[in-house]
């Protein structure tokens, strides 16, 4: 007896109907976007490029090869983020928030300690520093518990229990002591308050305590001999507001910053004619001034490239913020993109002297493993919110 057979029931043709799919959700994704990141990635390698050739005395490629190495497994993890649900976050987010503030302890407890700071965890093969991935982290964690109480978000109790929430890792980050992420911590939990509908009300309480704080720990307390920061720190927040006051010490700097930039005139001096750069006038020049030393080599045209990308980036950030599916997805978008241009204008700002040296790295150019994979995976987080933000969700992608 033959028995015959239904491909459909036996289920035959599903990998054609995976293959679909795969293609459709593939055709969702915002290539604009991914093509802005490659660009900013492929520019800035070409920039350390030119910025560190004279570092290493016999290998001038050597950041720019161990840069590449760090974008490549951060595209890596880009790839493999896209096909993660953002619900899935949303679901552990209290996992996330534990395993960030545990990680942020170990680094009080254990971490590798480098000028003056103890921001890294040395696992001999690679040094990371955790705070850089603690920027999505923190940002997936507060979009899910903003999501889960949008109904409670005009109650006062709802925005101080995120803030409470907020307050353990910007803490932690704080005390490392790194000032200028902590800023980022900040500032990304105005954002999602501020995407997840917080009444203006509250924003602006929020924003007047922030203000508050900054002036006593930076002028009310140490006028009163209390000092909250270390001297040093200090002395480059305040130090950005008179350039000159101090040339060779604390705004030393701001002053060579300031100096590599207008040096670099329209078109740059080129890497050869960088003096600034190639005899370390510029301290970290290929790190916290890694956009001062773009300018010198490359000029008002090379720097304008750069900012037009920047631009790109964030343009599309917003436009995935709000075509989102979910409340969750549009703040967790939200923060990020805020976040990544938060820190776009404070690096650029310092350079110019216009905001404090704070060490907040140039996205995608300064020379740090942690930041270019934690970049690379926040846009991998805002592929997968735009490819289901769009069209009908498919079987594959539940």
């Amino acid at each position: 007896m033959i028995e015959a057979v239904d491909t459909r029931a036996k289920g035959l043709r599903r990998p054609r109907s995976e293959s679909v799919d795969l293609t459709a959700f593939l055709g969702r994704l915002d290539w604009i976007l991914l093509g802005a990141v490659a660009a900013l990635v492929g520019y800035g390698l070409w920039a350390i490029g030119g910025i560190t050739q004279h570092d290493i005395p016999g290998n001038p490629g050597y950041y720019v090869v161990r840069q590449g190495v760090y974008a490549a497994i951060g595209a890596v993890a880009l790839v493999a983020v896209v096909f993660i649900d953002p619900e899935y976050y949303r679901r552990h987010k209290r996992v996330i928030y534990v395993g960030t503030l545990s990680v942020m302890l170990l680094v009080l407890m254990a971490g590798t300690v480098s000028r003056h700071s103890k921001r890294w965890l040395d696992l001999g093969f690679f040094r990371f520093q955790p705070s850089e991935f603690g920027k999505l982290l923190f940002v997936l964690f507060l979009a899910g518990f903003l999501a889960d109480r949008a109904r409670r978000l005009g109650d006062s109790r709802t925005v101080l229990q995120t803030i409470g929430f907020a307050a353990g890792p910007i803490l932690l980050v704080f005390i490392q002591p790194d000032v200028g992420t902590a800023m980022v911590y900040a500032v990304a939990l105005a954002a999602v308050l501020f995407v997840a509908g917080t009444r203006w009300t509250h924003l602006a309480v929020l924003g007047a305590g922030a203000l508050a704080f900054i002036l006593t720990v930076l002028w009310i307390l140490p006028s009163a001999g209390i000092h909250v920061l270390k001297p040093y720190q200090q002395s480059r927040l305040t130090g950005f507001t008179n350039p000159s006051s101090d040339p060779q010490g604390a705004t030393y700097n701001v002053r060579e910053s300031i100096n590599a930039v207008g040096a670099g005139g329209l078109s740059g001096r080129g890497p050869k004619g960088a003096t600034q750069t190639n005899y370390h006038f510029l301290p970290e020049h290929a790190t916290d001034f890694a956009f001062a030393s773009l300018a010198e080599e490359r000029g008002f045209v090379g720097v304008s490239i750069l900012l037009l990308l920047y631009l790109l980036v964030v343009w599309r950030g917003l436009k995935i913020v709000s075509a989102a599916r979910d409340a969750f997805s549009a703040i967790a978008a939200g923060g990020i993109v805020v976040a990544f241009l938060f820190q776009v204008f404070v690096n650029v700002g310092m350079a110019i002297g216009i905001a404090p040296v704070t060490g907040i790295p140039l996205p995608f150019v300064s020379v740090g493993g942690s930041a270019m994979i934690a970049n690379l995976l926040a846009v991998g987080v805002l592929e997968a919110i735009h490819a289901r933000g769009t069209g009908p969700r498919r079987r594959l992608l539940r």
